[in-house]
């Protein structure tokens, strides 16, 4: 079959696009300017609500196995561990995945990469995007290979997953607003002398001088560090892990018995002005940057992905409206630039030296923070900030009406039962219905005559606890949100919202 999608980018972002575009049996191509996958860990954290994109996508037990659950944090001043806050069932009943996971980025690009290849798809290394024309029918891009050959290929549509310094972007003309900040940043995989015995524990160390993020990642003797280089060593030309081992062994004690890779840059907080532009869409790093805090920005891409994919796929297959990929750019841009200003504001306090640093170090560290910490309510919010479960669409087009504390556009609530839980139906990535209660004829009808999947779940207590109201309707997006919310089961709200966007159900692979 033709490609009808060209996929520019084999990072995360890129290959996830492309393993769900392959389960919705849509054809493309996915190229990448690099020779294979990434060789260093760098982003490490996959959340929860990744996690439950990959169980849709029948993944996450693979992804969990290979990863290492986070399962508490100690912050410390270099002397002494001021705090420590405890991560175990750190979402429990919100989520089948209550916690953080650490995974290296090359080996999670390489399970992705691997999954394609079961299916049969290889990514084009060695293969870059030198020009593209959005001709209104289509897209015509020129690709060039190895450095040499070129190829004009063309395409329905192009998605640009090529990060920070993308060509996709550049060439659309958008403005990358935003900022950089004036700390240099390092990050270094190192192999310690001593194994560490909790390999699920991650420490924070913060003083005057300033602060650094370690764990392990891989084995019990490989540690991920990050933090900032000092001032007095920031102007070193070509600066490497040398200059700053008896820094890092003094505040941390991690002693490096070998370094597998080092290297600094500078953190930047920007959102392009616009994700789509006709046929071309950006998502990732190429759309938005983010500070470490929190660990958002690989997950934040792989949400794009997984957001346009489905309507990509409903597009290309006849099965919706074009308009419904105008709802890309509106649901994702909001969200980046929320999570941008509050992870900025996040990451400002945990590097700035003066008055709020201090307080952060000296008062809110040691005896608010943990004390906050046992309260319920504070890890339930904290929990779904980090994790992205939060995240809602609430202002899309496609989200219309509210059912007890549930309303449309944010991600379905999770309900376990005894042997199985409501999130099960989600791996058939496609639209259904939920009734948490009891189904009427008539919307049961109609389901069958639209070839809409319908799930009754037996009404209990816990529903009404996680929002839910009794017998009302739930109309659920592929991707796991609530599309229509309704308390009558009002069929002919149903059946306006499936004519509003020409929506048929189709069935993933």
């Amino acid at each position: 079959m033709k490609p009808q999608i060209l996929i520019v980018g084999a990072g995360p972002t890129g290959l996830d696009l492309a393993y769900s575009l392959a389960r919705f049996d849509i054809p493309f191509r996915i190229i990448e300017k690099k020779s294979g996958t990434g060789t260093a860990s760098r982003a490490l954290a996959v959340h929860a609500r990744i996690l439950e994109h990959y169980q849709q996508l029948g993944i996450s037990e693979r992804i969990v196995k290979q990863g290492q659950p986070i399962l508490s944090l100690d912050l410390s001043d270099g002397k002494e561990v001021k705090a420590n806050l405890k991560f175990r069932d750190f979402g429990k009943g919100l989520s089948p995945f209550p916690m953080i996971l650490s995974l290296p980025q090359d080996e999670h690009e390489d399970i992705l990469v691997d999954e394609l290849n079961k299916l049969g798809i290889n990514v084009e290394w060695d293969t870059e995007l030198s020009s593209f024309t959005d001709t209104g029918e289509g897209v015509k891009a020129i690709l060039k290979k190895e450095g040499i050959s070129e190829e004009t290929a063309d395409f329905d549509y192009l998605c640009g997953c090529d990060g920070a310094g993308s060509t996709v972007r550049k060439g659309l003309g958008f403005d990358f607003p935003g900022g950089t900040y004036k700390q240099l940043f390092f990050v270094a995989d190192v192999e310690t002398e001593i194994p560490e015995d909790e390999m699920e524990k991650m420490d924070m160390y913060m003083d005057d001088d300033g602060f650094m993020l370690y764990m392990s990642v891989r084995n019990d003797q490989t540690k991920r560090i990050l933090g900032v280089v000092p001032e007095d060593l920031s102007q070193i030309p070509d600066i490497e892990y040398h200059h700053i081992r008896e820094y890092v062994e003094t505040k941390i004690k991690v002693n490096a018995s070998h370094v597998n890779w080092f290297s600094t840059y500078r953190v930047h907080y920007r959102v392009s002005e616009h994700f789509s532009k006709g046929r071309i869409f950006i998502l990732g790093d190429a759309g938005h940057l983010h500070s470490p805090a929190g660990g958002q920005g690989m997950n934040t891409g792989i949400g794009d992905a997984f957001n346009l994919s489905w309507k990509l796929a409903a597009v290309l297959q006849g099965k919706a409206a074009p308009s419904l990929l105008d709802t890309y750019e509106t649901e994702r841009i909001a969200f980046a630039r929320r999570l941008v200003a509050t992870t900025d504001r996040a990451f400002q306090t945990i590097i700035n030296q003066h008055l709020r640093g201090t307080l952060l170090r000296k008062v809110a560290v040691p005896y608010i923070l943990p004390s906050m910490f046992k309260l319920a309510f504070v890890k339930k919010t904290g929990f779904k900030i980090l994790s992205q479960i939060h995240i809602n669409y609430r202002d899309s087009a496609l989200s219309k009406g509210k059912a007890g504390k549930v309303f449309a556009g944010m991600r379905l609530p999770w309900i376990q039962f005894a042997d199985s839980d409501n999130f099960s139906p989600l791996q058939s990535v496609d639209w259904q219905i939920h009734v948490y209660g009891k189904a009427s004829k008539e919307l049961l009808d109609f389901a069958h005559t639209q070839s809409l999947q319908l799930y009754e779940f037996p009404w209990q207590s816990d529903m009404k606890d996680a929002g839910f109201q009794q017998n009302a309707l739930y109309l659920v997006r592929p991707d796991g949100h609530v599309a229509v919310a309704n308390k009558k089961q009002d069929v002919g709200v149903l059946k306006d919202y499936l004519d509003e966007f020409k929506l048929v159900a189709f069935h993933a692979r």
